[in-house]
């Protein structure tokens, strides 16, 4: 089993199982079994002018558009005055970030971010982690609980190799109109929060405003805000994608096909365009985020990760999508940190390192998400989660004291 398993190393194993023959019998509801595959006919100027059912479009941006991130973030006051905190996908690896924030709350110093952003696993920690340490006990039964049977089972049809209706009825009883209210009451103070989805006919990332969803309410709102939540988690071909209700122009009905933000970038701090460099004929400010400070936790290891491959077309397959992931996130984490040098911007990055050598026997096995939570926790604590390494650990607290951050 590799180090640490990573929502690859997922898709590895619900392949393996399915080859072996082991699914379980389905148990979700028969809404959840029988979805139809046929689609409304719609075109690309459809979905552009589209807007989801019940809702104003503005509950959304395109992901890959520097432009309309600016716009978005003038109109949030607390994003210049605050500090940013961006999650990263990982699966089960979740608990490091639920763990971290925790410790962070025990050390004294979390701030209230200005934004918060989540992709994939992120995407489930991040209305909680925007709502402060009053849910860290939440996020600590979410990750320490947990198990493969709460989140998917095999043999989901023709749309993927599993379904998550588990992980939908989690959704579902964790994200109620009492969240989405406090949700709501954090974005009229100028605090915004972001989801990450991956919109498959477009191939975009799309930025959901879950402020703007929390705070239209009603039932439109609280459906939609548990759709992207479950949709940024869903791992392409392995989970299921969410189908998003949509009205385009003359009233036309269609569905949206959503997917996990990761297949699009491991977190998200900005548009690519604006971390690879100066938008041409752009004023220079406009190349600058107004963050004090950005704090990236990257569920996910970047040390190698030895194990013999099989030669079979399941490890090599397994073995490549781990492979093709590390690289992402690798590449995401240079590019950022080129883009912090390059404007100014402080910003700090915590990933799961040498200093957790256990090692995963499953999928969201229990003992090893407690054991990375309690890691993520003593790091938080301690002041040594952001920017550490072996060279740096003598001067970590030093630093820390001077910025604020664990």
């Amino acid at each position: 089993m590799s180090r640490v398993m990573n929502r690859r190393g997922l898709a590895g194993a619900a392949m393996l199982a399915l080859a072996l023959g082991t699914m379980p019998a389905q148990a979700g509801t028969v809404a959840d079994r029988q979805r139809s595959t046929v689609r409304a006919s719609f075109t690309a100027a459809d979905l552009a002018a589209a807007r989801p059912e019940g809702l104003a479009a503005t509950v959304r941006l395109p992901g890959d558009d520097p432009a309309a991130f600016r716009a978005f973030l003038d109109g949030a006051p607390m994003a210049a005055r605050e500090p940013w905190l961006a999650l990263s996908g990982g699966g089960e690896n979740g608990a490091f970030a639920a763990g971290l924030l925790k410790g962070w709350t025990r050390a004294g110093n979390r701030p209230d971010f200005g934004v918060v952003t989540g992709v994939s696993t992120g995407a489930l920690i991040a209305p909680f982690a925007f709502l402060g340490a009053a849910q860290d006990a939440a996020l600590e039964k979410a990750y320490t609980e947990t198990s493969a049977a709460d989140v998917f089972e095999f043999g989901g049809g023709p749309e993927s190799l599993t379904d998550t209706w588990p992980l939908k009825r989690g959704i579902e009883r964790s994200v109620t109109p009492a969240l989405l209210a406090a949700v709501a009451a954090e974005h009229r103070k100028g605090r915004r929060l972001l989801v990450v989805t991956t919109e498959l006919d477009s191939l975009r990332p799309t930025l959901w405003d879950m402020g703007a969803i929390a705070a239209a309410g009603g039932p439109a709102g609280l459906k939609l805000f548990r759709e992207v939540m479950l949709a940024s988690a869903a791992i392409p071909g392995i989970f299921p994608p969410v189908m998003i209700d949509s009205v385009g122009p003359g009233a036309k009905r269609f569905q949206e096909m959503h997917a996990d933000g990761g297949a699009t970038a491991p977190f998200f701090v900005a548009p690519g365009r604006t971390l690879l460099g100066p938008i041409a004929g752009a004023p220079a400010e406009e190349d600058k985020l107004p963050a004090p400070a950005i704090y990236v936790v990257v569920n996910t290891a970047q040390a190698p990760d030895f194990q013999v491959a099989q030669r079979s077309m399941l490890s090599i397959l397994g073995r490549s999508l781990s492979a093709m992931i590390k690289a992402q996130t690798a590449g995401a984490i240079a590019v950022t940190r080129a883009f912090a040098a390059r404007t100014g911007t402080a910003i700090h990055v915590a990933t799961i390192d040498q200093r957790f050598p256990q090692t995963s026997q499953a999928p969201f096995e229990q003992g090893y998400m407690r054991a990375l939570f309690a890691h993520g926790e003593r790091l938080g604590k301690a002041g040594t989660a952001f920017d550490w390494s072996p060279d740096t650990l003598a001067t970590s607290s030093t630093r820390r004291s001077a910025s604020s951050a664990p």
